[in-house]
């Protein structure tokens, strides 16, 4: 049971919500302390496993149909799992939850509760935001950028311009590399009879859009940072790289984007690196 709980979370996710807490945290608050500590572990580990258990779960008929689960892309675990899974989800998420609450103001409780409310609408029946096409994608996106917003709030600075221009260049990426997975999942999807923005507008259309997100958020980069931090813009590059050789998909041959979806979850290792490294050269030269 261990190992299922451990495979629901998805480790090799977890550094994508806990990172942008860490990382908007420290450079926001200029300081290391419990509440640091205390939040990266939630993002790291409860997070996920909140995220993507209750996503297990839920979607467990329709992840029977899809080939890619069952490994690091998602669990497909025995009905008799379910409840122990979802009571790891509430015991490991709620003391966290808890400490972090009382130790914040009312914007950071605020936007935590977003975050965790996102996270539940996500997958939670009735509500199922990501059969909700554009939506999915949106609330999605939230997943990964309101740790972010929360770190940087929690430290107690201020939101300007140039904050909203870095969280709103990270929410394009989120919906792009969303949208980028609904695509590979057209056939089961619609097998399954879910939504989503790709079963909506078809794989190539929602190829071309994930790829002027991609574009978008470079631009706003671009737009709203001085040297040398705009150099993050160049980030988007190896992303856009990624799709365009799928750039003449098909609905029928959507399966065939699966291969961008594993390099996409590599990426995200060597762009996290790299934006490390900006953000120290940044720091130092400050």
């Amino acid at each position: 049971m261990i190992r299922a709980i451990l495979t629901t979370s998805r480790p090799i996710s977890w550094v994508n919500t806990a990172y942008p807490f860490a990382a908007a945290y420290l450079i926001a608050g200029q300081r290391i302390d419990w509440l640091l500590v205390v939040g990266t572990i939630f993002f790291l580990f409860p997070y996920n496993l909140l995220m993507y258990g209750v996503n297990d779960v839920f979607d467990y008929e329709s992840d029977l149909r899809n080939p890619r689960k069952g490994g690091v892309e998602g669990a497909v675990l025995s009905k008799d799992a379910h409840r122990t899974i979802l009571s790891a989800c509430l015991g490991l998420s709620i003391p966290f939850i808890a400490v972090l609450l009382l130790a914040g103001t009312v914007l950071s409780n605020t936007v935590l509760a977003l975050s965790v409310a996102a996270v539940l609408a996500y997958s939670a029946p009735r509500l199922r935001f990501k059969e909700r096409p554009g939506l999915d994608s949106l609330t999605s996106a939230v997943h990964f950028v309101s740790p972010a917003v929360y770190g940087w709030v929690l430290a107690g600075s201020g939101l300007s311009i140039t904050q909203w221009c870095v969280f709103g260049a990270f929410l394009l990426w989120g919906m792009a590399s969303h949208a980028l997975g609904a695509i590979q999942d057209i056939i089961p999807d619609r097998a399954g009879g879910l939504g989503s923005i790709a079963t909506v507008l078809g794989a190539r259309v929602t190829l071309y859009l994930v790829l002027f997100a991609y574009l978008l958020a470079g631009a706003v980069l671009l737009w709203g940072l001085s040297w040398p931090a705009s150099a993050a813009a160049l980030l988007v590059v190896p992303y856009v790289l990624n799709v365009v050789p799928h750039l003449r998909v098909s609905d029928e041959s959507s399966g065939s984007v699966h291969s961008a979806w594993k390099r996409f979850l590599w990426i995200n290792y060597l762009c996290g690196f790299l934006l490390t490294m900006l953000i120290i050269y940044t720091t130092i030269s400050a």
